[in-house]
């Protein structure tokens, strides 16, 4: 992405260190002497380092430049500080989850909010427990990997059970069209009208529109 972000002219750096203490984010450490901006990830733009730079040696430039990482940048910070995380509460209310597994007629389906979800996408995306999996009953999935189509069995589900809604998150990679196809079959076969959506997670972990 085009964003704006710092450039430090090496030439005019006295090699003070000034910057690297004022940046929050730790974009910036000291190399052979010279500030560096090592984490392109970690500078937020914002420039904090640019008024103790004795030598102007700090500019804004806009380029192309990974995105600001703050979710990175506060694990760094409280892995620096030697905080540890406390551990987070799963939010998946019933076992199995695996699409193969799972009885058709098991008593959780009913008055359930169904999410169906590629594997990866709990991978992919970081809070995937609270913002997907929380107030849902689970079925996962891979329709590169597993053999057999979904949709006979999740027609079934629909079907045979009270479901309230039905979310499906795939990943951007065409594979995972598979699994919201599967969903969008059983839903017409199963001759009930319940509302859907598709949510699609991209490769490096976001929920594209």
């Amino acid at each position: 992405m085009i964003r704006k972000i710092i450039k430090i002219d090496e030439e005019k750096c006295n090699g003070c260190g000034a910057c690297a203490v004022a940046c929050h984010e730790g974009a910036i450490a000291m190399v052979d002497g010279k500030a560096k901006l090592t984490r392109e990830d970690y500078c937020d733009g914002l420039g904090d380092c640019l008024p103790t730079c004795p030598t102007n040696a700090i500019t804004f430039e806009e380029r192309e430049a990974p995105a600001y990482d703050e979710d990175a940048v506060r694990q760094a910070k409280i892995k620096k500080s030697g905080v540890k995380l406390p551990s987070v509460a799963s939010q998946l209310s019933q076992w199995p989850c695996q699409i193969k597994l799972v009885p058709v007629n098991a008593p959780y389906f009913e008055d359930a909010n169904l999410l169906i979800a590629a594997d990866c996408t709990a991978f992919a995306y970081g809070n995937f427990h609270n913002e997907f999996i929380r107030n849902h009953i689970t079925l996962i999935g891979c329709p590169k990997l597993d053999e057999g189509d979904y949709a006979e069995k999740l027609t079934q589900i629909i079907a045979n059970n009270n479901i309230k809604s039905v979310k499906i998150a795939r990943m951007e990679v065409p594979c995972c069209g598979g699994i919201e196809y599967a969903v969008k079959r059983a839903l017409q076969a199963s001759g009930k009208f319940i509302p859907w959506q598709v949510m699609t997670i991209s490769t490096d972990g976001k929920i594209l529109e």
